[in-house]
């Protein structure tokens, strides 16, 4: 039987264009679900909750294929550097 790797990415993003707390609450909403559909992941605001131009996402993954969770890792980051809308601050991938 093979081991199950798990792992938490935790991502702290500027939202310069966000005016609001509705502007931010938008752009977030529509970052959780692509990450959450695109690779099948659980998505949720951790922090930063109450700012109108930061926040930071918590991302848990788990695989039975470590370099599965690894190469999901590089993409959930190359698809925040492409975000025009928010900037990456920070990604941390923790092993659990």
């Amino acid at each position: 039987m093979s081991q199950a790797n798990l792992c938490v990415v935790s991502i702290e993003l500027l939202i310069p264009m966000s005016h609001s707390l509705k502007d931010k609450r938008k752009q977030i909403k529509s970052l959780k679900d692509k990450i959450r559909n695109r690779f099948n992941t659980s998505v949720a605001e951790i922090d930063f909750l109450d700012d109108w131009q930061r926040s930071t996402l918590g991302v848990s993954m788990i695989s039975n294929d470590k370099a599965h969770l690894e190469k999901q890792y590089h993409a959930i980051e190359n698809l925040l550097l492409e975000n025009r809308e928010t900037e990456l601050l920070n990604i941390n991938l923790e092993w659990l």
